[in-house]
């Protein structure tokens, strides 16, 4: 067959039959943060490539700062990256839920449209206030960027679409990391109710759930951490690999391990 003659159906199913499968991870800042900032898509030291090295899986890391379960709708939604991986997903790693849980007495609306300020003098005065009444008011723990109940209604509409469109294609929740930041006073009153309701959720629902706090407790309490008290150390995103690994396994039967020594 010449290079102008067309690839029979055949020849394309063969191919996407051998073609290795994609670990897709809607996610947070804590997916591609380390100690001392945030890092390339493709840093090998970030869990979700820890995680597609020890499966044998490729990766596609659809994630931003500050992203909320809302916000990983919305990138399931308009995000054409999210489309083209998902046929050739072997499971999807829902990574958000911790913004949720942090106080944010003032509106979520307010921080995200920061940067819209003009001109660039008044959104420096702006930010600088933002910045100086965020800890003080943080004490109040409430409200938070998003209730459970809605988080709850996010993650599921998530997990819906998908089942919708692969029925077949294991969907991995997480419940909310932990902080020690001062940006935040160390406030965390709206993780416990979080965790009641996504638990709940993925019950009803069947989803397997990586405790991201209790992987990263004692490292996020080390030294070893981000000192802005909410990113991870090097050790927390080996064991949310581990973690998450065993998940897909778990929900996964075909995803065999690729490499030794992830833990």
């Amino acid at each position: 067959m010449t290079s102008s003659e067309p690839v029979s159906g055949e020849d394309t199913d063969a191919g996407a039959a051998t073609r290795r499968p994609t670990l897709l991870v809607l996610a947070d800042s804590l997916s591609y943060y380390g100690p001392k900032g945030g890092l390339p898509a493709d840093d090998p030291r970030i869990w979700p490539n820890l995680v597609a090295a020890e499966l044998g899986w490729d990766v596609e890391l659809v994630a931003r700062i500050g992203w909320t379960s809302r916000d990983a709708w919305w990138a399931l939604t308009q995000d054409p990256r999210v489309w083209a991986t998902i046929p050739r997903a072997g499971a999807v790693v829902l990574g958000v839920g911790g913004m949720d849980t942090l106080p944010s007495p003032l509106p979520t609306a307010l921080r995200e449209g920061l940067r819209y300020v003009r001109p660039p003098a008044l959104r420096r005065v702006a930010r600088t206030a933002y910045g100086w009444l965020q800890p003080r008011l943080s004490p109040l723990g409430w409200p938070v960027a998003l209730p459970p109940r809605i988080s709850v209604e996010y993650l599921e509409m998530i997990r819906e679409s998908l089942a919708y469109v692969r029925p077949d294609l294991p969907v991995i929740g997480t419940l909310p990391s932990v902080h020690r930041s001062e940006q935040y006073r160390s406030v965390h009153r709206g993780r416990r109710p979080a965790v009641h309701a996504i638990t709940g959720w993925a019950s009803q629902n069947a989803v397997p759930l990586v405790d991201l706090g209790e992987a990263v407790h004692d490292d996020i309490h080390s030294g070893d951490a981000n000192p802005d008290g909410i990113h991870w150390g090097w050790e927390a995103h080996r064991r949310v690999a581990a973690a998450v690994v065993d998940a897909v396994r778990m929900a996964h039967r075909d995803a065999q391990p690729a490499a030794d020594g992830l833990r």
